[in-house]
């Protein structure tokens, strides 16, 4: 590979790359489909009351199973694995840790296939992501380079997961480096068509969904379109909110074991999935739900079937991903918004004659509307269900629809969900993404660089500047007497002072305040003859922060690397 010309080299290990994370998707998907083979769709073929004892005996250790590897070795792998995928592409440069594939690969198809109402995609951009970062190590990469293969990675995942290139495309680009004419477009694209290849290869080159008849939308599903869209977003922001709020709640429970909690999402999920399977004959509420949504897009579905599945489905998924699952959204929100067009269609037929087709349509039109509202990706929202299905008839609905979503979505909530995860557990996005350009990055509040909980020196006696340098490896401390900021003691001067017994000599500090921008924050470290900045509460307030130069100049060279390459 080294011998290679420097181009050539990066092609071949794209191909590599998108290659072994294809590969990982399918045989994470085949390996749910196998174990939600062996069990529910054989429950479902017997007796009620059967049913209801093997689900029960296959949700709850399958979730234990799952919980204790995610507690035991790797906590990154719960959820969906997306933000965390994120994270480590902006954070740690594109390198995650080999545990994060095999643990999430493992739980994800123990926890999915065993009933958990979770999606298979968002653990696919994940494994694959990880994997592909690793690959690179092996092939030489350092970690500070690895972003090229994390991208391509995540998408030849989520195209193999899918079998939709196009969607793997656009969502890597949208949500994950969040540029659609970033330098990882060739490399995302490669790796992209290298995944789909591999799904056509091994799973063949079926749609996800199989659509009834079908007929061109006229004025009347386009008046509807915006309605059921409105409808089906509002329903993807209930998911969202409700979501992420049982997932802080959970989170503030500490008498029950981390390694128990997915039992709580599961044992929900097994209650309302028996309930939907007793009065629909359907047990779409567990697992991914993909074969009781394409038989409702086939067929027509009764009104209360819909409202029950829609119900049922979502409780379902805000108990497991809430209660520290291990799996994705795509498919339960793809799910919520196909049957909850189909249940709109339903209502609507009551006063306006639809045909069979329309009623698929706006169920379609649901899909997008859902997903799009949640992860706030519409070009995404848009070829995924239209690669899914196959039909070019729906793209004119699904734009319109796309659309709506998007502003229901942006009136109602913040950020995407990915983005409201990343708040909910600690991260400053403005931290994990940085601007694009260098007066937006100008304009960030001093915060963004900041850093926080300095070492502040409350006396000068020797005892103390001795115990304080011996204990940190800091160069410069802040000396706070009689509640003021009376300078900074560099290491250096404070050995000075230890070793002559005499008073230390300290600097005059620069100040800012959490409401300064960096830009104002320049001219402050340019102008100190320290290069160092103190951040105050407030004026003559109490310190919260230090920054140095070297802290600025690095800053504004990782923002410039990170959009630039």
């Amino acid at each position: 590979m080294q011998r290679l010309p420097r181009q050539t080299r990066a092609t071949v290990a794209t191909c590599i790359y998108g290659l072994a994370a294809g590969l990982a998707a399918v045989l994470f998907h085949l390996t749910i489909d196998g174990i939600y083979h062996l069990t529910y769709e054989r429950y479902a073929a017997g007796d009620p009351v059967s049913f209801l004892f093997k689900s029960f005996f296959t949700i709850m250790p399958s979730a234990l199973v799952a919980g204790w590897l995610l507690t035991r070795f790797c906590p990154d792998a719960q959820g969906s694995g997306i933000p965390q995928l994120k994270l480590a592409f902006w954070k740690e440069f594109g390198t995650v840790p080999w545990r994060v594939a095999w643990v999430k690969f493992l739980a994800g198809s123990i926890s999915i296939g065993g009933g958990s109402s979770l999606g298979r995609e968002g653990p696919s951009v994940q494994i694959a992501g990880a994997l592909a970062s690793n690959v690179a190590g092996v092939l030489g990469e350092p970690k500070q380079n690895r972003r090229t293969a994390t991208a391509a990675g995540a998408a030849a995942g989520l195209a193999a997961a899918f079998n939709t290139p196009l969607a793997a495309i656009t969502f890597v680009l949208e949500e994950l480096v969040g540029d659609l004419n970033s330098r990882f477009l060739g490399s995302v694209l490669l790796a992209s068509v290298l995944g789909a290849f591999v799904a056509h290869g091994i799973v063949g080159e079926r749609p996800a969904f199989t659509l009834g008849e079908l007929s061109s939308p006229d004025w009347k599903l386009y008046l509807l379109t915006p309605l059921v869209a409105a409808i089906c977003g509002l329903l993807g922001i209930v998911f969202q909110k409700w979501s992420l709020r049982t997932r802080q709640q959970q989170k503030q429970i500490s008498w029950i074991p981390l390694w128990a909690k997915p039992m709580m999402g599961a044992f929900i999920t097994w209650v309302v999935g028996c309930v939907v399977f007793l009065g629909t004959g359907s047990a779409g509420v567990f697992g991914i739900g993909y074969e009781t949504l394409s038989s409702a897009l086939a067929y027509d579905m009764p009104l209360k079937f819909a409202g029950m599945l829609v119900l049922g489905k979502l409780i379902a998924t805000v108990a497991c991903y809430g209660w520290a699952g291990c799996g994705g959204i795509f498919s339960p929100t793809l799910f919520l918004g196909g049957i909850g067009g189909i249940f709109c269609g339903g209502l609507i037929g009551h006063f306006v004659e639809l045909s069979s087709g329309d009623h698929i349509l706006l169920a379609v039109v649901g899909m997008s509307a859902c997903l799009g509202a949640v992860v706030r990706a519409p070009v995404t929202a848009i070829l995924i269900v239209f690669e899914m299905t196959h039909d070019f008839h729906l793209v004119p609905p699904l734009m319109l629809g796309a659309l709506v979503s998007q502003a229901v979505s942006r009136r109602l909530s913040r950020h995407n969900f990915y983005e409201e995860l990343l708040v909910q557990d600690g991260h400053n996005l403005q931290h994990v993404i940085p601007p694009r350009d260098l007066r937006s990055w100008q304009q960030l509040p001093v915060s963004a660089i900041m850093n926080f909980g300095p070492i502040v020196l409350k006396d000068l006696t020797p005892e103390t500047m001795q115990a304080t340098i011996d204990a940190h490896p800091y160069n410069y401390f802040p000396v706070m007497e009689d509640g003021q900021l009376s300078g900074i003691l560099s290491r250096q001067k404070a050995q000075i002072a230890i070793e002559k017994k005499e008073p230390p000599i300290l600097q005059p500090a620069a100040t800012c305040l959490p409401s300064d921008h960096i830009r104002q924050l320049q001219y402050k470290l340019i102008e100190s003859p320290t290069g160092v900045a103190i951040m105050l509460d407030k004026p003559g307030g109490q310190v919260i922060g230090i920054v140095t130069l070297h802290d600025l100049l690095r800053a504004e060279v990782g923002m410039t690397r990170d959009h630039e390459g």
